[in-house]
């Protein structure tokens, strides 16, 4: 066909009334095996596609959806916003990035939809809202978190299990004889987000081997950044015993912390062992590579955002969902493994 094929062509190759496409094409129940089948191969045979941008103006869409996160500049975000924008296309959705910087007004922005009308809905990772934040959102727009579930039942949730992630990262140091293990990035006391579940994590590999807990090894950072790494570690490396195993709670800060080790002259794993988390890409090019925890993103965007058009298509679901996707340990040279 010379111009873009429309519905009545449809309708006139297949031999129905435009509105049976119609029905077909919105996989309407009532319509016959044999119609339908008719229907598909005009579809095919005229090379029609659906209007997209006609059909959400029409439901009083606009075909765009947010993804909220504190920093692109943190490799992990970054990675997590290509695989969102990845499995939004397949969805025939745009994805509008925002970052937040972490600041909570901005945050309220977001959950609150920037106080404008261009989004259907948000994806959103907060590091500074609080529970009564989520409890009390606007409903009317649909919201699903990233991160920590801070307000069970006031908002779809999608993450992993950071306290049995850090468990695993922990019983593999001590595994390799490890005994003297700092946690950089980690905290014991304040709000409970990943740095309070991943140390619950650690805690717990500890209790179970019978090791003393000792809170002058859970070393908090200002920021998750390659220089925090850096300093805490150097920090740790002063002391009198040295730690002989880093669990550090970001990759960024695992190869800050490498750097670190290079600089006093040692090395990981021939002076201690060093694990991250978040399994970015420099991760695997770093010298040593770095063992790591590796969420898998690509499942937790491709659930965000079928969460969330789930909601935006279907207004007014009762139940939150939660949903946990799979992590997995993975082990390179900077705890054992030689390449």
């Amino acid at each position: 066909m010379a111009t873009r094929p429309r519905i009545k062509d449809v309708a006139e190759y297949a031999g129905v009334s435009p509105k049976t496409v119609s029905n077909v094409i919105n996989d309407f129940e009532h319509v016959s095996e044999h119609t339908r089948a008719a229907v598909r191969e005009a579809i095919e045979a005229l090379g029609y596609r659906v209007n997209l941008a006609g059909r959400q103006l029409r439901q009083g869409r606009t075909g765009m959806i947010a993804l909220a996160v504190p920093e692109l500049d943190v490799a992990y975000f970054s990675e997590l916003a290509k695989h969102v924008m990845a499995a939004a296309d397949r969805r025939g959705r745009t994805v509008l990035l925002h970052q937040t910087g972490g600041v909570r007004e901005r945050e309220l922005s977001a959950l609150h939809g920037f106080d404008a009308q261009f989004t259907d809905g948000i994806i959103l990772s907060p590091l500074s809202l609080t529970p009564r934040d989520l409890a009390t959102r606007d409903t009317r727009l649909p919201v699903v978190l990233l991160g920590e579930r801070q307000a069970p039942g006031a908002v779809d949730h999608v993450g992993i299990d950071n306290v049995a992630a850090a468990r695993e990262a922990t019983e593999h140091l001590l595994a390799r004889g490890r005994r003297t293990i700092a946690i950089v990035g980690g905290a014991v006391r304040g709000r409970q987000g990943t740095d309070r579940l991943r140390t619950k994590g650690y805690r717990s590999a500890l209790r179970a081997a019978r090791i003393p807990f000792a809170p002058g090894l859970v070393v908090p950072v200002e920021h998750y950044h390659w220089q925090d790494g850096a300093r805490a570690a150097a920090a740790l490396l002063d002391r009198r015993p040295r730690p002989d195993a880093l669990l550090c709670l970001n990759d960024h800060l695992a190869l800050g912390a490498l750097r670190a080790l290079h600089e006093a002259g040692l090395r990981a794993p021939d002076d201690l062992d060093v694990v991250g988390f978040d399994d970015i890409e420099a991760s695997r090019f770093s010298v040593p590579s770095l063992t790591t925890i590796a969420p898998d993103k690509e499942s937790i965007a491709d659930v965000a955002v079928s969460l969330l058009i789930d909601r935006i298509d279907r207004p007014g679901a009762e139940h939150a969902i939660d949903r946990l996707v799979g992590h997995r340990l993975a082990v390179r040279e900077s705890s054992g493994e030689r390449a």
